[in-house]
């Protein structure tokens, strides 16, 4: 398991399965039988986080330089997103508000500087959901983690 987060929508535990390219939804309301959804995403997935509405779980395949989008309301993948980058590594990510793209989110690279930038709106943006709409080069060689805060002008890599 490479990262676990909790699902907004329904007693489960959103699990990245690294080395078999999956993403397990793991229902825990039932402690002594949890179920189990599998989604086929892509091989190795790493970090990951939610998009600022908290629906859509976006995590790195880092071997393939690939985000895997996948909605936790609807239980599916929704997008494979060729990051344009070597080695996505996010952290959690980051979002913000991107003036022209409106809700984004954002990784780092641990094989260069480039950060991804991607569209998270379906509904308001739809011409820019879950594609990089901006590439950033960063000041440094490469970077592990990604943060910003709603009330903060900056994004730390």
């Amino acid at each position: 398991v490479a990262s676990i987060v909790a699902s907004h929508f329904a007693p489960e535990w959103v699990l990245s399965i690294k080395e078999a390219g999956q993403v397990w939804l793991v229902d825990y309301s039932d402690p002594n039988s949890p179920g189990i959804k599998m989604i086929e995403a892509e091989r190795f997935l790493h970090d990951g986080g939610w998009d600022s509405t908290k629906r859509y779980f976006l995590v790195a395949a880092n071997a393939r330089n690939k985000i895997a989008v996948i909605d936790a309301k609807e239980k599916k993948l929704v997008a494979l997103i060729d990051t344009g980058g070597i080695k996505p590594h996010p952290g959690r990510g980051a979002n913000w508000v991107d003036p022209e793209f409106g809700p984004v989110w954002a990784s780092g690279h641990i094989g260069d500087s480039v950060v991804s930038v991607i569209g998270t709106d379906p509904v308001n943006h739809p011409d820019s959901a879950w594609k990089v709409v901006r590439k950033i080069n960063a000041l440094s060689s490469g970077n592990l983690f990604i943060k910003t805060h709603p009330n903060s002008k900056w994004v730390w890599l």
